[in-house]
């Protein structure tokens, strides 16, 4: 099993690309997620699309923190507790099929913690 040592990479960097993508899309164009906001969000006092945008940049660092591998386990562990917030109020849809996938491999990267492919100070 010469290639299993490459697993926590390809876990890590797998689930670095949803967050970051997510984070980016969210940014740029928060409008497109507003379907998937939970109803009390409207009441929060604060405009929906300036707490999608909030909530795109709390992904993009939790998906920076996964490529760099830089407070590894800290940023997966807040991504985990994130995705349950989300699996919480979402509902059982395919959306919470996905989102419990992704949980599942941030877990992993968890476990795992720091791999040889993070970025080091030198």
């Amino acid at each position: 099993m010469k290639y299993s040592k490459y697993a926590p990479m390809v876990a890590r960097y797998g689930v670095s690309f949803v967050f970051l993508v997510f984070g980016i899309w969210q940014i740029v164009n928060p409008q497109s997620w507003l379907g998937y906001l939970p109803n009390f969000a409207f009441g929060l006092g604060m405009n929906p699309l300036t707490l999608l945008i909030l909530n795109g940049i709390f992904d993009f660092v939790i998906g920076l923190s996964l490529v760099t591998g830089i407070f590894l386990r800290f940023f997966s562990f807040l991504g985990i507790i994130h995705l349950l917030g989300i699996e919480i109020f979402l509902g059982f849809n395919d959306v919470l099929i996905r989102d419990i996938a992704i949980m599942i491999v941030l877990f992993s990267v968890f476990l795992n913690g720091k791999d040889k492919w993070r970025f080091k100070k030198k």
